[in-house]
């Protein structure tokens, strides 16, 4: 995204610092942000609203600086961001930086500051259930994700069933995929799933039982990564159908990182293997 607004200076009087007479005193800091987003649109039209309006946002860094108080310019930097990106949801991406010229440092400086860079990242996770109110219990954790201002749930594909996976499983599944928008890290993400999970009375004492609730990453951005705890993309995504037949439906073009190839395509070749 190369259309950017930049806002420098923003000088804000606050009482954030690790050190006592720092939050009793006050001292003034300035915020610099750049905001990343498509302008075409308001540019083409001349029309605010398709925008980001800057006024509001200077009063909107300003307001948030002076009435929060934290310790550390990175808790402040990282509060801020997650602030400016959810209420300006247009902005896809922000670098936000934060200038303490005053701070208690004990030799000549001309100034300390803290640069982060957050954005909205796109992700797909998998949902399925094999017990009780199956319908009912995606539902409701689709509800829960939308709930999370972190996340904003894009697309929901369409329902469907499926036989048990796995050889340990005995009743159908109800599946389907959630592409969402998220501030989250791929462990934050996994977090939030976990707990929707747990909440929906998920137990995991049988691997491949069944269950009420399963949630599990598919993409996340063009990320490739694997640890103990998390794999992405989900590595057994090319055998399962339910996983790609809800893809194609709400993201046929998408390219796997991997593979290089698309969901339809990997779809396509799923349903040659298992004819």
């Amino acid at each position: 995204m190369r259309d950017r607004i930049n806002l420098k200076g923003i000088e804000c009087f606050a009482y954030h610092g690790v050190y006592e007479e720092e939050r009793i005193n006050g001292q003034n800091f300035f915020v610099d942000a750049t905001l990343f987003l498509d302008t075409r649109e308001a540019g083409r039209s001349d029309n605010l609203s398709l925008s980001v309006d800057y006024a509001a946002l200077a009063v909107f860094i300003k307001e948030y600086v002076e009435e929060h108080e934290f310790k550390l310019l990175e808790a402040l930097a990282e509060g801020l961001a997650r602030a400016i990106l959810i209420k300006y949801h247009k902005a896809e991406k922000l670098v936000l930086t934060i200038h303490k010229p005053e701070a208690g440092i004990p030799v000549p400086f001309n100034d300390v500051s803290v640069t982060i860079e957050r954005r909205w990242h796109e992700a797909y996770v998998a949902f399925g259930s094999s017990l009780g109110d199956k319908e009912g219990q995606i539902n409701k954790a689709l509800e829960e994700l939308a709930g999370k201002a972190d996340i904003y749930v894009h697309t929901v594909s369409d329902l469907m069933t499926s036989s048990p996976y796995g050889g340990v499983a005995k009743e159908e599944f109800v599946n389907g995929v959630v592409k969402i928008k998220t501030l989250l890290t791929p462990e934050e993400l996994l977090s939030v799933l976990h707990d929707i999970e747990d909440s929906l009375g998920r137990t995991r004492e049988i691997r491949w039982g069944d269950r009420t609730l399963d949630l599990d990453i598919i993409f996340y951005d063009k990320l490739v990564t694997e640890d103990e705890y998390l794999t992405i993309p989900h590595p057994d995504m090319k055998n399962r159908d339910f996983v790609l037949k809800p893809m194609a439906e709400i993201a046929p073009g998408l390219v796997h990182p991997v593979y290089l190839k698309t969901m339809r395509d990997m779809l396509t070749e799923l349903t040659g293997r298992t004819k």
